[in-house]
């Protein structure tokens, strides 16, 4: 069943005002600038414990029956751990990591 024009702009209109909700609030709940001490403890621990999941979620189906099962996987992770180390640029370890994988994956182990 098709929807509406009317009820596709109530549907843009709702994610819109979530989206602002969820910018505003945090200047709403913290207006004296100080951020309670469980908030600066999750913001240092959950950017490494997504990196971690991430890594784990994309290599959860790797095969080690043949060398074009994980060595593209290997050498990504290889990639992106180097070019984290060596720029400290969580983008571009990431995108990195992803160019080498899709390059191996697309022109080397074919």
């Amino acid at each position: 069943m098709p929807i509406s024009v009317t009820q596709s702009i109530l549907i843009i209109l709702i994610c819109a005002a979530c989206t602002a909700l969820e910018r505003f609030l945090p200047f709403l709940v913290f207006r004296e600038g100080r951020t309670p001490a469980i908030v600066g403890y999750l913001g240092k621990i959950l950017p490494m414990a997504i990196m971690a999941t991430l890594v784990i979620y994309c290599l959860r189906g790797t095969t080690f029956t043949s060398f074009s099962g994980f060595l593209p996987q290997l050498i990504a992770v290889a990639v992106t751990v180097l070019f984290h180390l060596w720029r400290r640029n969580t983008l571009l370890s990431v995108l990195g990591g992803t160019v080498a994988h899709m390059c191996l994956v697309q022109f080397v182990f074919v």
